[in-house]
């Protein structure tokens, strides 16, 4: 994919894929910065499409951003794998390109900026996976800015 026009029209949704919930961000129309969104519990992959789907009606999104949940080594686990799985059914589904990108440390840093808000632990389990999908889109869209969104991962 080409690195995006920042006249164009539309927006990104970044996923964080988990097994029990999708934390999700959206960038505004120029693709500039990122806001949380709903995140979505997970029911089934019917379901989760079905939510995806609306999200990105809803929203005029051209492009999905799924977080790819490398080792710290830079290779890919079964973790990648399923993420990669996901984000073919999602592409079919929706027919828009589907990125992966690089999540590496985007929990922990979550989890971090959680913890030092002071909030309540049920209430951080609520919001690591929005703030997730928030961290991994701000990295993709400052990536962009900087180098013309470099294509590491495959679409």
């Amino acid at each position: 994919m080409e690195p995006r026009d920042p006249n164009a029209c539309g927006r990104i949704l970044a996923l964080d894929l988990g097994a029990r919930r999708i934390g999700a961000a959206l960038s505004d129309p120029l693709g500039l910065t990122a806001q949380g969104i709903q995140t979505i519990t997970r029911t089934n992959i019917r379901e989760d499409l079905a939510q995806l789907s609306e999200i990105i009606r809803q929203n005029d999104v051209t492009l999905i951003l799924l977080g790819n949940p490398l080792h710290m080594s830079g290779n890919e686990g079964r973790q990648s794998v399923w993420v990669r799985d996901f984000a073919e059914r999602l592409k079919a589904h929706t027919g828009l390109p589907v990125r992966l990108w690089d999540e590496r440390l985007t929990s922990v840093e979550a989890g971090r900026v959680l913890r030092s808000s002071g909030i309540s632990i049920e209430k951080r389990a609520r919001a690591v996976d929005r703030l997730s999908a928030v961290l991994l889109l701000q990295s993709y869209l400052e990536a962009q800015s900087v180098q013309g969104a470099p294509s590491d991962m495959n679409e």
